[in-house]
């Protein structure tokens, strides 16, 4: 309890910070900036460590602190005095009590000057350090003491004096401690105008004052059988923690909280889309499937044949499929997909797929064209750089009013979700690389037909359980675990840039035996990625005059984002037809690039790329049955990586050609709100559950909010009023993700 107390009288969780003594329109104004704004948010903001300190009443004590422990002192300032000077300059100073002194030193400090002169009196915390008999702290935290009274001048901050002695520990923690035992003091993300000492000086008072005013919104009988604290009681021990077990378990229910909360948005929309939507029944019978299995160039793969009985199983039901397929690179999604598309069209509905490129969606429409050539299906393409088709797909080509113009299957890009184009009777919706698209456009492709269709999304890039769980929660999953047979594993090499000519002429001796080659590079023209640290990144169009001095007499083609639709279509073929030798090339061939000839890829500034990406790119060479020098495919990452980060990306890429194990990599290296590469808008954030560690904790909480949604769909029973409401205020935008339509 400070020492001049708040008038605590009424107040409640959405009591305005400024109502805590000490707290003007400055210091109020700084914590708005934070997003504090009321005793609420003061106890939700939440330590992002806490450090072993040892509290000490005198400087004398100090000689029995532990040398590098972290210690707090406080006294006056004897004297003190700039050494050196321009910016790299030190301060030192003499802090003093009645028992003894201490050497305060700050390197690089010259703008201490005049800040601690003789007589100030201050506290510290630092690492304690001993040279022979004498005491130092080098670089300690520091704060000068005063009343508890707001420092409106922008000065150093203040610290009010507390019973505990100093505002920094609070009076739980001071009591639990034993003796001389290393305290444990919050660490609070904070700012340079309000250091993390000020913020637990208030966030130790707005606990005192309201925490038992918060409101536990998961059923009594959960937390009891899980052995949990209240969530009163666990932000308590958060701030104020008498041993790291506390810690641990109080973090342990903030996290569930968390994840409870997501999973119930999850199984509630389950449920609504079991239970409320309907979608058409697209019952195959043994003949079509058989007639489809015919039509196939190849025979199913045991996965591929898994996963088609569960997609055929879901289309058959009178509720929209939900289902999301994941297959490694080459794993054969596409063909799945076109088994569903066909049952769709048999039932007399129409179907579409919609690719995140324009050239996969080319690419689609030529593979799928061909395989259906003569059965009378019809199917169409939509890209927006094709306005005229666009507007005769809108006008004429989708409407079933004329049997002779109706297209079955639509392969496009998201110009699928023109307002001009509508579906006379969509059934089926699939959508390739669905982490590519938006929430409102997967929810607008589903919306597009009048009853739901059903809705089958595909990915390339495996996702690990513990996102599928999360983001992806209410899809059921289908995975393809197996490739085709016939197909070469890759060989990765990670090379530094200066063998860059060797490489190169390894690549020619490939070229000789008939094979080809891709080379990316991360730019299409100079300087779209500045870096003056960095070194310059090759582009298309300055790469391709040093590449054909690389391999000179070499027939070098060029495709990027920028060409017309028609010059890639040009580009692409002509390398499948062996026109070329060798493919110049950015990201653009990362998905759905087919050429079984090509057996060798070199990629330029590996360390620039994701790890998922460069998996992607690594996917388009192998896809043979064989390389025609005998040798085996190889992908070669060209890159001097000057991160930790770049290094474990490369790393893992040498370790594995598996897409599943490179995700889990992924998620380890990058963390989950970056593991699309760039974050999703509508992405539920966790700001205290870290996922793989959480694995175990998350599916605790999906079979908590499974069970709770089997019993009460609708959270409409009085005894789930709060949860509801939580879920609603929580996740009410960020849960869109988790919805395909």
């Amino acid at each position: 309890m400070a020492e001049t107390t708040d008038n605590a009288t009424g107040w409640t969780l959405s009591t305005p910070v400024s109502a805590l003594r000490g707290v003007g329109p400055h210091l109020a104004g700084a914590l708005e900036q934070m997003g504090l704004r009321t005793l609420s948010d003061l106890i939700r903001h939440l330590p992002h460590r806490h450090e072993d300190e040892h509290a000490t009443e005198t400087i004398a004590s100090l000689a029995d602190v532990p040398e590098g422990a972290v210690a707090s002192a406080e006294g006056v300032v004897d004297a003190c005095r700039s050494v050196g000077h321009g910016r790299k300059g030190r301060f030192e100073a003499t802090l003093s009590d009645s028992t003894g002194t201490i050497k305060l030193t700050w390197f690089n400090a010259a703008w201490m000057r005049g800040k601690l002169p003789a007589g100030t009196r201050v506290r510290v915390q630092g690492k304690i350090k001993r040279y022979g008999p004498y005491l130092q702290m080098t670089g300690p935290k520091w704060a000068t003491l005063a009343d508890e009274d707001e420092d409106e001048g922008g000065g150093e901050p203040t610290i009010p004096r507390t019973a505990a002695g100093n505002g920094l520990f609070s009076p739980r923690s001071a009591e639990s401690a034993d003796g001389d035992a290393p305290r444990l003091r919050p660490v609070y993300p904070a700012t340079e105008r309000i250091p993390s000492d000020r913020l637990a000086s208030l966030i130790e008072r707005a606990v005192e004052a309201v925490v038992d005013q918060i409101e536990d919104p998961v059923p009594p009988a959960i937390v009891e059988h899980h052995r949990m604290p209240t969530l009163a009681e666990a932000y308590r021990r958060i701030h104020a923690p008498a041993d790291r077990d506390e810690i641990a378990g109080a973090r342990r229910r903030l996290a569930f909280n968390e994840l409870l909360v997501l999973q119930l948005g999850v199984a509630v929309k389950r449920a609504h889309t079991r239970l409320k939507l309907r979608a058409p029944r697209l019952v195959a019978s043994a003949a079509l499937l058989e007639g489809i299995a015919e039509l196939l160039p190849f025979e199913m793969t045991a996965a591929q044949k898994r996963v088609t009985a569960e997609i055929t199983a879901d289309l058959a039901r009178p509720f929209p499929m939900n289902r999301l397929l994941q297959g490694d690179v080459g794993a054969g999604k596409t063909a799945v997909a076109l088994h569903a598309m066909l049952i769709a069209q048999a039932a007399g509905k129409q179907a579409a797929l919609m690719a995140p490129t324009a050239l996969l969606a080319e690419q689609h429409h030529q593979a799928i064209e061909k395989m259906l050539e003569g059965t009378g299906v019809r199917v169409g393409l939509v890209t927006a750089h094709r306005r005229q088709d666009v507007e005769a797909v809108a006008g004429r080509t989708l409407d079933g009013n004329d049997p002779s113009r109706r297209v079955d299957v639509v392969v496009g890009t998201h110009a699928l979700l023109s307002e001009k184009l509508a579906f006379r009777d969509l059934g089926l919706a699939v959508i390739d690389e669905q982490h590519r698209f938006g929430v409102r456009q997967r929810a607008a492709l589903r919306s597009a037909g009048n009853e739901s269709p059903h809705v089958l999304v595909m990915t390339a890039t495996p996702i690990p359980r513990t996102l599928s769980l999360t983001l992806l929660g209410d899809l059921d999953v289908s995975t393809i675990d197996e490739l085709p047979p016939g197909r070469i594993p890759v060989a990765s090499r990670v090379v530094d840039p200066a063998k860059a000519a060797d490489v190169y002429a390894y690549a020619e001796k490939r070229i000789a035996a008939g094979e080809q080659v891709y080379v990316v590079v991360p730019s299409i023209e100079p300087g779209e990625h500045p870096d003056p640290d960095a070194p310059v990144l090759k582009n298309v169009e300055e790469f391709q005059h040093e590449l054909a001095e690389l391999l000179p007499g070499r027939r070098i083609a060029v495709v990027h984002g920028r060409l017309k639709p028609e010059e890639r279509r040009e580009v692409m073929a002509a390398f499948r037809r062996h026109r070329s030798d060798v493919l110049l090339a950015t990201t653009v061939i990362e998905v759905g690039v087919d050429v079984p000839n090509a057996a060798v890829m070199i990629i330029e500034h590996a360390d620039r790329f994701g790890l998922s990406q460069l998996h992607q790119l690594r996917g388009r060479i192998g896809r043979g049955a064989g390389t025609a020098s005998g040798g085996k495919p190889l992908c070669v990452f060209l890159a001097n990586p000057r991160t930790d980060e770049a290094k474990e990306r490369l790393a893992a890429l040498a370790a594995t050609a598996d897409g599943f194990k490179i995700a889990e990599a992924d998620l380890t290296i990058r963390g989950m709100g970056e593991f699309f590469g760039t974050r999703q808008a509508g992405a539920a954030t966790l700001r205290v559950a870290r996922l793989p560690e959480d694995t175990e904790l998350l599916l605790l909480a999906r079979r908590d909010a499974q069970q709770i949604v089997e019993a009460d769909p609708e959270l409409a029973a009085d005894g789930h009023a709060l949860l509801r409401r939580v879920l609603r205020q929580s996740h009410r935008g960020e849960l869109n993700l988790v919805e395909v339509g």
